[in-house]
Formats: structure tokens, C-alpha cells, sequence
């Protein structure tokens, strides 16, 4: 019987969790507050920043939502993310991604303070992330993590291949894995021989953005399958990476696309928000967020 690894209700749990925390800082006048800023009108970015904006307002959490032109500078950009660093009403800041292609993303990963990186880029949290030291890491991993656990699904001694090397999902997923005791293979568009490698996963992640990259062909019997993928078809339909009907009578477990890792991502987020919202007020954040 394959079990269906269902994000959107761990999601709900957890946001029903994070509902209860914030109302608890609010005894002793802490307010987690998040700040995304969008440059441009990427569309996708509006949808993803609504999300976020919804789940945020529902907890019980400040928000602000930060619209700049398509035409602003890097310099203004710069200036923008400097006031919120000094704000000490902002919890956590995130600069939605992709920009204008004017516009550097290395340089804003660099200039968000780490203290308050709830998207965990800064190349200070993701050199703690290596030292097995982080306090915050990217949101779609650490909620990938958090879903495994809430299945028992135990990555310790098992062999484990991610498809897809990013540094917002693959790689450090790959590293958290590897301080689980997971045996880590990391595939990209370079990998000679795919399903050599996936073939031999106890644990198979993809995370290419690519509809139909992964097939039965491509699996063992009864392995767990993470898909991170999310690709709108032709029809209009949305798809991950992985063939979901094709596999589903060969694998254990397998998360569905939607209301797999998606919904975990927007929780991470509140998480991490809410963690640094402890942090910058002397709280122990196991006081606030320790659970099952």
C-alpha cells in the first residue's frame, strides 16, 4: 500500500502550531514580522508572495509586502534592503527571486543581514548549514526534512538521490541529508547515466522543474519519492518532475504535486521567521517552537 506524503496537511498542522506561538510572543510584546520586496511584475512572484502574505496574516503575524519597479537600480534596491536591516520591527526579510535582469542576486543574498535571511542564502548561514551549525537553512529542504520526520521515514543508512543541484533546493538538501547519516548521490544535466543512480535510492528527490523527468523505469521497488517539481502542462494542469500515476503502485511513499512540498516551503518560512523573531529579542526559541 503506497502512502501518500501529504504536505498540505502537515502544513495546516503546523501553521495551527506557529497560530498558537505567535499568540504567545504577544504576552511578552513580540510580533514576528515579515517583509518580502518585489522588483518587477513577475507573475509567478506575485503568486508565491500572496501565499505567503495569506499564511503569515492567518498566524497572526506582521507582513509587509514592498512593490519596486522594474526600473529601480541596484543602488536603490541596496538602500531599500539596508532600511529593513535596520528596522527592528522587521523579524525576517526576503527579496523575491528572479529579479530584472539588471539587477544582481549575489550582491542581495550578501546584503540581507543573516540574523534576519529567513530564506537562508546568506553565504554566512550557508556556511553554518556545512559546518552542521545552522540556524536558518532554505525553506523547501528544510520543509522536505520536516515531512520525512512526520512520516518516519528515517534517512539514516539509506541511499539517497537527489535530481537537481541549486543552491535554493539540491544543495543544501543534500548537505542536511548528509548530517541525517543519508548516503547522498546529487544528479544534474551533466550525469551521464541518470537511472543508473536512481535506481538505487532508497530515497529519490527531484527537483529539476522538468514534467516526466522521472519514471517507473526510473525507480527500485518501494522507494520513497520526494517530488519538488511543479510544471504546468499544456492542458493547464500542474505536474511535478515525477510520473505520479505511472510509479505510484511501484513506490512506499510519494508526495503528490500539488500538496506535497509546496505548502511545506510557505510553513518553513513562518517557521524561520517567527525563530528569528526569538533570537532578536532573547528568546529561546525551544521555548516557542519545540514539537512533536
Amino acid at each position: 500500500m503506497t502512502t501518500i506524503i501529504n504536505g498540505k496537511l502537515r502544513s495546516q498542522k503546523l501553521v495551527a502550531d506557529f497560530t498558537n506561538v505567535v499568540s504567545r510572543l504577544a504576552e511578552v510584546s513580540v510580533v514576528p514580522k515579515l517583509v518580502v520586496v518585489t522588483v518587477g511584475e513577475d507573475e509567478a512572484s506575485k503568486v508565491y508572495v500572496g501565499q505567503k502574505q495569506k499564511t503569515a496574516l492567518k498566524i497572526g503575524m506582521a507582513f509587509d509586502w514592498l512593490t519596486l519597479p522594474e526600473s529601480t537600480t541596484q543602488a536603490e534596491l541596496s538602500e531599500q534592503i539596508r532600511q529593513l536591516n535596520e528596522d527592528n520591527n522587521v523579524s525576517g526579510m526576503i527579496v523575491q527571486f528572479p529579479l530584472p535582469k539588471h539587477l544582481s542576486e549575489k550582491q542581495v543574498k550578501e546584503e540581507i543581514l543573516p540574523s534576519k535571511d529567513v530564506d537562508g542564502f546568506h553565504p554566512y548561514n550557508v556556511g553554518k548549514l556545512v559546518a552542521n551549525d545552522a540556524t536558518v537553512v532554505a525553506c523547501t529542504p528544510k520543509g522536505i526534512i520536516n515531512l520525512l520526520a512526520a512520516y518516519d521515514i528515517d534517512p539514516s543508512g539509506k541511499n539517497i538521490t537527489i535530481v537537481g543541484r541549486s543552491q535554493i533546493v539540491g544543495l543544501p538538501l543534500s548537505l542536511l541529508l548528509t548530517h541525517l547519516n543519508g548516503t547522498v548521490t546529487v544528479c544534474h544535466t551533466r550525469t551521464a547515466d541518470l537511472k543508473a543512480h536512481t535506481r538505487n535510492a532508497d530515497i529519490l528527490i527531484s527537483a529539476v522543474g522538468r514534467a516526466g523527468t522521472i519514471t517507473a523505469d526510473h525507480l527500485k521497488d518501494g522507494a520513497v519519492v520526494i517530488d519538488v517539481g511543479i510544471n504546468r502542462l499544456p492542458s493547464g494542469k500542474l505536474a511535478g518532475d515525477v510520473e505520479y500515476d505511472e510509479v505510484f503502485d511501484k513506490v512506499s511513499a510519494i508526495t503528490p504535486v500539488p500538496g506535497g512540498v509546496g505548502p511545506m516551503t510557505v510553513a518553513m518560512l513562518m517557521e524561520q521567521t517567527i525563530l528569528c523573531a526569538c533570537l532578536q529579542n532573547n528568546l529561546d526559541p525551544q521555548d516557542y517552537l519545540g514539537r512533536d
